[in-house]
C-alpha cells in the first residue's frame, strides 16, 4: 500500500526515466511534490524500497530503479511527447487512502462508522483500516479491509477501528508483527499513551507518547529504535490504542 505522495513521488520517477533515462535528483523530486526539504524525499525512497517499488544502485550516484508499478495503476504508458513538467499535477493535503499492491484486491467501500451489537448484545463488529507500523512508518487509516467481532470487555466508549502491526519498534510493550491493535478515535492523549500519529500529514506509525516541553517525542518499546521528537505542528493523533488481538 502506498500513500499519495509516495505514490506521486514513484510516478514522477518513473515518468522522469521514460523521458530521458536519468532518474531526478532529490532536489527535482522535492520541488515536484513541493516538500519542504529533502529529508521527507529520503523518507518517501526508504519506504518505496521496503515495498520493493524502488532499488536504490550503490557507488553510484542518483541510481534509483524503478522495479514495479502497483498493479491497480495498470501498466504505465512509455510517452513519446511527456508532459512540459513530470511534477504529479495538483499536490494535495493527505487524505487516509489506500493504494493496493501486489496481488491485493481492491478494498470495499467503508461501512458506516457506527459499532453494531449482535443480537445477543455480548459482541461488536469493528472495521479493520489497514496496517500500522511499528518501525518505520507507513500509511494508515485506510479503506476497510475486513472487520472483527469482538466483546465490549475490550472496548471503552466512543468509536473504534483496528489495525494490523507490521514491524518490532514496540516488542517490549507487548506488541508484536502481526498483531491486531484495537483503536479508540481521538484527537488528544496523555503522556505514556500509546497512540496512532500522523507525522507531516504523510505518514502514521505506533509509538508510545511523551511530551518534552513543547515538542512531542514519538518513543518506540524497542532499544534498537530512537525516539522521535517532533514540532507539535507536525504530529496529529488519530486515536489511543485499548486492546490487543492476537492469532496463535
Amino acid at each position: 500500500m502506498l500513500t499519495r505522495k509516495q505514490l506521486d513521488l514513484l510516478r514522477f520517477i518513473q515518468e522522469r526515466m521514460q523521458e530521458s533515462g536519468v532518474p531526478p535528483s532529490f532536489d527535482e523530486m522535492k520541488d515536484a511534490l513541493d516538500l519542504k526539504s529533502k529529508s521527507g524525499i529520503h523518507r518517501l525512497i526508504t519506504a518505496l524500497e521496503e515495498r520493493g517499488f524502488l532499488r536504490r544502485l550503490p557507488n553510484r550516484a542518483r541510481a534509483i530503479e524503478v522495479i514495479r508499478m502497483p498493479e491497480s495503476l495498470g501498466r504505465m504508458p512509455v510517452s513519446p511527447t511527456p508532459a512540459p513538467s513530470a511534477a504529479p499535477a495538483g499536490v494535495r493535503r493527505f487524505t487516509p487512502s489506500v493504494v493496493e499492491g501486489g496481488r491485493a484486491k481492491a478494498a470495499p467501500p467503508s461501512p458506516p462508522s457506527v459499532q453494531v451489537a449482535d443480537a445477543d448484545g455480548r459482541s461488536v463488529s469493528i472495521p479493520v483500516m489497514g496496517r500500522i507500523a511499528a518501525g518505520t512508518p507507513i500509511s494508515a487509516i485506510q479503506n476497510q479491509s475486513h472487520a472483527i467481532t469482538l466483546s465490549p470487555d475490550f472496548l471503552t466508549s466512543g468509536e473504534h477501528y483496528a489495525l494490523e502491526v507490521r514491524g518490532d519498534s514496540m516488542i517490549e510493550a507487548g506488541i508484536l508483527d502481526g498483531d491486531l491493535v484495537v483503536i479508540r478515535k481521538q484527537d488528544t492523549a496523555n503522556t505514556g499513551d500509546i497512540i496512532v500519529a500522523l507525522i507531516d500529514d504523510e505518514e502514521a506509525t505506533l509509538k508510545r507518547l511523551r511530551r518534552r516541553g513543547s515538542s512531542i517525542a514519538l518513543e518506540a518499546a524497542n532499544p534498537a529504535y530512537e525516539t522521535r521528537v517532533l514540532g507539535p505542528d507536525r504530529v496529529s493523533i488519530q486515536g489511543r490504542l485499548v486492546s490487543l488481538v492476537r492469532r496463535y
